[in-house]
């Protein structure tokens, strides 16, 4: 096997990480709250039904920013619903999720849940501009942020909670231009929509930080389309716009799988672009920064079958996928995709946190534990945050029926504030190792800290209730720093972080 390589220098860098890159999602869907990150009554729940055991396995996954309620069933949500006394609160039919939703778990308990996560966690609160407009948007807003003294402020104090939420990023709605979504509309009636709420919203509080709705995935008919002719109408009212994607091995094409992030990556560069255009044409200065604010991998094709068998229950079983070694390596990959376009993409939303498509599982009145995905999130998240250094790989390649020809190496490298440097990389070969030379200039770097590989003999293999642990990180062996150049040995299919110091 050849030999990939790059180069490292201090002089070529990407861009600064901003923590939001890592961050996740909880929405009314499935057990993601109920049982999920809220169960009264479990023996690890405090005394606001909480999860304990949850609560200790996010704050060690390390997600900053958490995007809230939804995804597409915030475009029936009616914010009001879910504040005031718990046992006054309505029960409503969730159109999006074909569910029962009680509003036990509502905004105020959202909020506390992240206070209890610590100060890294924010919120990013998502705004229903489906069946709902400006006037509800601004009434939320003055409920949230404002200190007091006026009849919404008021309420919130009466409703227990003196000190106002602070929420600062907001979603201009979910995904607008998808025919699934309750209020689906037309990339000019979005833009319209969303500058009349970003303009009011900033009569409130200058400062908010927008996100205005791009298109659900690159495959969408009206791509780039849609995110030119919404920016269009917003670009000076909003910061970022938003993309989704998810992955999964379609038709048994593994090798394409695989190289997801070739995908994710051109995705990005491709609303990079449209957002860029759109600024030349405006003769504008700024720029508009991404919200990747959905992504991950998930077994879509057999969710349509699920949902739509059910009739109305609360907090079914949905989306519940047990990933493998294979999908964690995919899914490392998408997060070094990422961090690769850290100039560009300052927010990002793993969806979801627990239960629904989630590195975190639990089982009502039993355990939590953690899912393969779970590691390379919280290594990147506690490894990842610094200067971006522009990697360029020399790698052998192999053939994608979908992307052609791709790297088997896929890495980025990040520069802490205390000049350590991390290496995450991805081997993609599934048949054999794959050598490492890194050429290390100006660095200063002497040591190798870790090698910490996420592989298996059987790439299916997964955790689970039974076997919570039977796939975690190992050392690596035989990796080297000598003269300023690394040397290390892939495993076949593996996500692995080398720590440098």
């Amino acid at each position: 096997m050849r030999t990939a390589r790059f180069t490292l220098d201090p002089a070529f860098t990407v861009g600064t990480v901003d923590p939001r890159l890592f961050g996740s999602f909880v929405e009314h869907l499935g057990r993601c709250v109920y049982t999920g990150v809220f169960e009264p009554g479990h023996p690890t729940a405090d005394a606001d039904g909480i999860r304990g055991d949850v609560l200790d396995l996010v704050r060690e996954l390390g997600v900053t920013a958490v995007r809230y309620p939804g995804g597409n069933f915030v475009s029936g949500y009616r914010w009001e619903d879910s504040v005031g006394p718990v046992e006054e609160r309505p029960r409503r039919l969730d159109l999006a999720w074909r569910s029962t939703e009680t509003n036990r778990f509502g905004l105020s308990e959202f909020i506390s849940f992240l206070r209890k996560i610590g100060p890294q966690a924010e919120p990013m609160m998502a705004l229903n501009l489906g069946t709902r407009g400006v006037a509800e948007a601004l009434q939320l807003q003055e409920y949230a942020n404002h200190p007091g003294g006026t009849a919404l402020s008021d309420l919130r104090v009466e409703h227990g909670d003196k000190d106002p939420f602070g929420i600062r990023l907001w979603c201009l709605g979910n995904e607008m231009d998808g025919p699934w979504q309750t209020g689906h509309k037309t990339a000019a009636e979005y833009g319209r929509i969303a500058a009349e709420t970003a303009r009011a919203m900033r009569q409130i509080d200058p400062g908010v930080q927008l996100v205005a709705c791009g298109s659900s995935g690159r495959s969408m008919p009206t791509f780039a389309e849609w995110e030119a002719t919404v920016l269009q109408e917003t670009y000076d009212l909003v910061d970022h716009i938003s993309l989704h994607a998810y992955y999964e091995p379609l038709d048994g094409d593994v090798d394409s799988f695989l190289a997801s992030a070739v995908d994710m990556e051109t995705f990005i560069e491709d609303v990079v672009a449209t957002c860029d255009h759109v600024g030349a044409r405006l003769k504008s200065r700024k720029k508009i920064n991404l919200s990747f604010d959905e992504w991950n991998v998930w077994y879509m094709s057999r969710t349509d079958e699920q949902v739509s068998a059910l009739d109305w229950p609360e907090a079914p079983r949905l989306l519940e996928d047990n990933y493998s070694v294979m999908d964690a390596v995919v899914f490392g990959s998408l997060l070094i995709a990422l961090l690769r376009h850290a100039d560009r993409v300052t927010v990002a939303c793993l969806a979801q946190l627990v239960n629904v498509i989630a590195p975190i599982m639990t089982e009502p009145g039993g355990p939590a534990w953690r899912q393969t995905t779970f590691f390379p999130f919280a290594q990147a998240s506690r490894y990842g945050r610094g200067e971006v250094l522009d990697v360029r790989v020399d790698s052998p390649t192999y053939a994608t029926a979908k992307y052609g020809e791709a790297d088997l190496l896929h890495a980025t490298a990040v520069r802490g504030e205390d000049g350590t440097v991390t290496v995450f990389a991805v081997n993609r070969s599934r048949t054999g190792p794959l050598p490492l030379d890194v050429a290390l200039n100006g660095l200063g770097l002497t040591s190798v800290v870790e090698h910490s590989v996420l592989a298996d003999a059987d790439p299916d293999a997964r955790n689970t209730l039974t076997e919570p642990e039977r796939v975690v990180p190992h050392a690596a062996e035989g990796t080297t720093l000598d003269g300023g150049r690394l040397t290390a040995v892939l495993e076949p299919l593996s996500w692995n972080v080398i720590r440098l110091a």
